[in-house]
């Protein structure tokens, strides 16, 4: 399918204001401004992220453009639904939109279904910032990752809880697609250097699979401990069954991908002995955290969508975005970094970035408390 672009009427976007080319109205052609195309899925299983990284874009594009913008221009956001369950294929839209010369960048918060499908048409006509944590492994010139990977974020929280649990059966469920499988294959090898054994595995496609057969089967596999790769609602009904059938008192469950809004969602009574690991928590308490909570709602106000790890690394990206851009006298694509020279941006995260395959922040393991995570501790 081909998207032909039409004209949208010329008018000056405001310095936080998105325009979503969902709606079929575009903006073409070049721009004074720096126009950034914020990926976000805003329907579907992930559909409940989009509000999160929406609001942390916003305070970075505030930011910026109380300074300087980004290479000098201020910055505007284009957003684009990315979502697997998005009407319009996201890379014939994004495609589409290079081509026009209607955007300059791209911060992508997506499943990595959604990241593989992009590069293949992206091809470093503009730079494109991975903002989520992902599997590892992306090597694809004028992409950048700045997320957690398997190595830094799983296999310290399942050493951790197996030296606290002594746990000796795994299960492993997730959503089918690369991230999930590629964490997954981690995960057992990790299993077999502790020593523990995996007695359930199995993937589902996004809203799809009968759940309480799932649930029934976790049950009755011995397990003592559960690692969900499920993203989204997905997640979110499977800790409601989980809750329900009241699987907390003989196992645990560690997720990568759970975050603040997913606990809401889930509901307080079926959170017991869930754990998260990640580079962020809202509840984090470093300086970092706290400048950036105070900027986030002194600008949004107190009924702003709950920060999490997924909605802040777009305020990240956008951050990275314009450190690698830079002031423009050095054209992005010919940027070199190393570990002694590693790229310097705002992170709340106290990330640093040499390649993709050399980042890293401190890494958390949180435990949910109710509907919050309040029990964290330092795992890396």
């Amino acid at each position: 399918m081909n998207v032909e672009l039409t004209k949208w009427p010329e008018r000056n976007l405001g310095p936080t204001e998105l325009l979503d080319v969902s709606s079929g109205e575009f903006l073409l052609g070049k721009s004074a401004a720096f126009r950034v195309a914020l990926l976000i899925p805003m329907c579907g299983s992930a559909g409940l992220w989009a509000p999160s990284c929406i609001a942390s874009a916003q305070v970075a594009v505030n930011e910026l453009n109380r300074s300087s913008g980004i290479g000098g221009r201020q910055v505007q956001m284009i957003m684009i639904d990315s979502a697997l369950e998005a009407q319009t294929p996201v890379e014939e839209l994004v495609n589409a939109l290079i081509e026009a010369g209607s955007i300059d960048a791209i911060v992508g918060m997506h499943i990595s279904a959604i990241r593989q499908r992009l590069v293949k048409v992206v091809k470093s006509r503009v730079p494109y910032i991975y903002t989520p944590l992902y599997e590892g492994g992306e090597c694809t010139p004028g992409v950048f990752t700045i997320g957690d990977t398997p190595p830094q974020q799983l296999g310290p929280a399942m050493s951790h809880l197996q030296n606290l649990y002594k746990l000796k059966n795994w299960a492993l469920i997730g959503n089918d697609y690369v991230w999930p499988r590629a964490s997954n294959s981690y995960a057992k090898t990790k299993l077999s250097e502790m020593g523990s054994n995996l007695v359930y595995e199995q993937y589902l496609p996004f809203g799809g699979g009968d759940l309480n057969r799932e649930i029934e089967a976790i049950s009755a596999s011995g397990a003592d401990a559960v690692l969900m790769s499920l993203v989204g609602q997905d997640a979110v009904d499977f800790n409601r069954l989980f809750g329900s059938y009241g699987l907390d008192k003989k196992m645990i469950r560690l997720s990568c991908a759970i975050e603040e809004n997913a606990l809401l969602a889930s509901g307080a009574d079926n959170l017991k002995r869930l754990f998260s690991s990640a580079s962020y928590f809202a509840a984090i308490n470093t300086p970092e955290n706290a400048v950036f909570r105070e900027k986030y709602y002194g600008f949004h106000g107190d009924r702003a969508p709950v920060l999490n790890s997924l909605g802040q690394s777009t305020y990240e990206g956008m951050q990275f975005l314009s450190s690698l851009v830079g002031d423009t006298k050095t054209d992005w694509r010919m940027r070199s970094f190393s570990d002694t020279n590693p790229i310097q941006y705002t992170s709340v995260r106290r990330a640093s970035y040499s390649s993709n395959s050399s980042n890293g922040a401190p890494v958390y393991l949180a435990r949910a408390n109710g509907i919050v995570f309040d029990d964290i501790k330092i795992i890396t």
